[in-house]
């Protein structure tokens, strides 16, 4: 056997199936809840603080640092950017 990778790669059939956006999105909502609580932690911050940062509530709070709800909009991106200090940067490649 001359190439031990035979077939396509695990994206070719993600999108095949119709699944890379999606398998992808959560991939990106899990990196994402994770920079914000590695943050929280680096800067000693709790949801409360975090919400009252942000001028939201602890449940709207705990779904952005949930890893498994994709539901998150660009402006709540923005807030919790702008409450830890940081920008929110978003580009296509």
């Amino acid at each position: 056997m001359k190439d031990k990778h035979i077939g396509s790669s695990f994206d070719d059939f993600l999108q095949e199936e119709g699944l890379l956006a999606e398998a992808e999105a959560a991939a990106l909502k899990r990196i994402l809840a994770y920079q914000i609580k590695q943050e929280m932690e680096l800067r000693n911050i709790s949801k409360t603080a975090l919400a009252k940062m942000m001028k939201t509530s602890r449940s709207s709070v705990d779904r952005l640092l949930d890893p498994k709800n994709s539901s998150i909009t660009l402006l709540t991106l923005e807030n919790v950017a702008v409450a830890l200090g940081k920008k929110l940067k978003l580009q296509f490649a």
